[in-house]
C-alpha cells in the first residue's frame, strides 16, 4: 500500500510528509518463514503462469527482484530473506527429502 499526496492537489509545502509502503502481505504477517515466503513466491509465480523454479533460480543467481511477480507481494516477501537463506532453506529441503540426513554423510 503506497500512500502519497501526488495527485491530490496538495502543494509543494507538504512534501515533507512521510509516504509509506506496506511491503508484508497481511496473510504472512512480519514472521513468515523462509519456508513460508518459497511456497508464497512458487505459489504467487505459477498463477501467473511463470515457470516458477526458472524465475526463483534467476532471482537468486541475479539479485534482480523483476525475475518475481509482484502478483499477491510475492516480489516484496522475498526480498525481505537474504538470497543466501533461501539457498539454504532449498537445500535442506533437498538433502531432507533424498534421504541423505539418514545414511550418515551430513
Amino acid at each position: 500500500m503506497f500512500c502519497s499526496s501526488i495527485g491530490r492537489g496538495i502543494g509543494m509545502e507538504d512534501l515533507t510528509r512521510t509516504q509509506f509502503i506496506q511491503l508484508t502481505p497481511e496473510n504472512l504477517g512480519d514472521a513468515a518463514s523462509v519456508n513460508d515466503v518459497i511456497a508464497s513466491v512458487y505459489a504467487a509465480l505459477t498463477e501467473k503462469g511463470y515457470n516458477p523454479v526458472n524465475q526463483i533460480v534467476g532471482y537468486i543467481m541475479s539479485g534482480d527482484p523483476t525475475y518475481i511477480t509482484s502478483h499477491k507481494g510475492a516480489r516484496a516477501m522475498i526480498m525481505k530473506v537474504e538470497r543466501d537463506e533461501l539457498v539454504e532453506e532449498m537445500l535442506k529441503s533437498y538433502i531432507y527429502n533424498a534421504g541423505w540426513n539418514r545414511i550418515g554423510r551430513f
